[in-house]
């Protein structure tokens, strides 16, 4: 990931560890990207319910995803990805501790 991309993804990760509706927005999008079909898709509506600067950062982000030749998730940030899992989407988390 280029430095400014990594740079918007990191400020979306600490907007989605609020508890805003900006927030819920932002981490909606950060998960999707990590697993839509269980953590659930982004509504592109989203962008106009954020602030200019968020929405460029999370325009950033996607134009990064859109220019891989193949899938790429962000795995070095599994552990950020994971606190936002358990605090957006509880009932993901618990379902997979019942399942372990």
């Amino acid at each position: 990931m280029d430095e400014t991309t990594r740079a918007g993804f990191e400020r979306l990760f600490t907007i989605a560890r609020s508890d805003t509706g900006q927030s819920r927005r932002v981490a909606g999008f950060v998960l999707a990207w990590w697993n839509a079909i269980d953590l659930g898709g982004f509504d592109i509506a989203d962008l106009f319910a954020v602030d200019n600067a968020i929405a460029h950062d999370m325009a950033t982000v996607f134009a990064y995803v859109a220019g891989r030749p193949v899938a790429e998730y962000p795995e070095a940030y599994r552990t950020e990805i994971e606190d936002v899992i358990r605090q957006w989407r509880p009932d993901v988390g618990a379902r997979a501790t019942d399942a372990a």
